[in-house]
């Protein structure tokens, strides 16, 4: 949020990476999280879509030299607050909705 706050508040007005820059693949991130949230599910491989990004190791530089930006929060951290927000939020709400563009709910499996 920091990065952000500065780059509006800022007269930097070109693109700007605003992220971590450890590279994960997803497949790594995804078992991150799975092992993190302690879930029983099963991590399917898909096709990844023609835009998908080989790397995901964004470059800081512009963020620091313009903004005086920098990540403050380790990935591991960012993830055990982002799923203790979806634990509560899940404890009090009895659900999580999905938002934004083609979000859907998962459908239940089929009994077999």
């Amino acid at each position: 949020m920091d990065g952000l706050i500065k780059l509006m508040n800022g007269h930097y007005d070109a693109p700007v990476n605003l992220g971590n820059p450890e590279e994960y693949t997803i497949k790594a991130f995804a078992h991150k999280i799975h092992d993190m949230t302690k879930s029983n599910s099963t991590i399917k491989m898909l096709p990844s879509t023609e835009d998908d990004p080989k790397q995901r190791k964004p470059d800081i530089t512009t963020a620091k030299r313009e903004l005086g930006w920098q990540p403050r929060v380790a990935v591991d951290e960012g993830l055990r607050k982002t799923i203790a927000y979806f634990t509560n939020e899940l404890h009090e709400t009895g659900e999580i909705i999905p938002t934004g563009p083609q979000a859907s709910r998962p459908k239940p499996k089929e009994d077999e």
